[in-house]
């Protein structure tokens, strides 16, 4: 019989950071949604610590590591830099993922080869503290079989294409995830999935039995804004009005 995981989330808090870093201000803080997210069911939060800094700055993964009561999930380069901060954060677990200073958002899984003796090495020394190495990979056969040669626990594997096909296409790409899950569990590796999942994309995906943890953020910050924003605004409309009430209570 089929091997078959509990599914569990790992809740992507990077634009949280967004929104705060496009005044550089302090708010709102992704920090501070950590125990709102976990308290609702997330079974780890992921944050990605840019070279470049775009969203995630380096305070931010110190201090979720000292309040995370689940598990700390931190997306990063190989990048000399950002290893030394990886190794000084002790997460619970890292995904290496590609970064291109120009992109959006991240385009693409790994490409092993040219940097396999460099992936090597730094899966080395993150094992050696302890840290659960997971490579962000396309589902193909070829890039499993690397993932496993450089000694990574897990493979996330790239759900992008999937999340942008529609037709005939959607199909192909779901069979290729499915694919390649069974394939690098078959091989001793874990198997994560990410990117581009949403609220109409993401229960296929949760059907494939190898896969454990599925990594989602941006359409959870978005969803967020819909059912978020009138208690906001509820909340705001009050402090205005306790405001004028008092003021008007004011005999001058």
């Amino acid at each position: 019989m089929k091997k078959v995981f509990k599914k569990k989330l790992g809740v992507n808090i990077d634009h949280v950071a967004t929104l705060r870093q496009a005044r550089r201000s302090i708010e709102p803080d992704p920090i501070s949604v950590i125990p709102i997210v976990e308290l609702a069911g997330a079974d780890s939060i992921t944050m990605h610590l840019r070279e470049d800094r775009r969203h995630i700055q380096d305070r931010d993964v110190y201090l979720a590591k000292q309040i995370i009561k689940t598990s700390l999930n931190l997306e990063m380069s190989i990048n000399d830099e950002i290893v030394k901060i990886a190794l000084d954060v002790v997460p619970n677990e890292v995904c290496i993922v590609p970064e291109r200073r120009e992109e959006i958002t991240t385009e693409g899984g790994l490409d092993i080869k040219p940097i396999k003796s460099r992936l090597i090495e730094v899966i080395k020394v993150l094992k050696s503290k302890g840290v659960i190495v997971s490579l962000f990979i396309e589902p193909e056969v070829e890039d499993i079989d690397l993932a496993k040669e450089v000694g990574a626990d897990y493979v996330e594997l790239h759900t992008g294409k999937y999340s942008n096909a529609v037709g005939d296409n959607l199909i192909l790409e779901l069979e290729k995830i499915r694919k390649a899950a069974e394939y690098a569990y078959s091989i001793g590796l874990g198997v994560n999935a990410g990117h581009g999942l949403n609220y109409k994309n993401t229960y296929d995906i949760a059907l494939i039995p190898e896969i454990e943890t599925l990594n989602i953020g941006h359409s959870i910050i978005s969803r967020a804004i819909y059912v978020g924003i009138r208690q906001a605004v509820i909340e705001m409309k009050d402090i205005i009005l306790r405001g004028y009430y008092d003021l008007v209570s004011v005999k001058f």
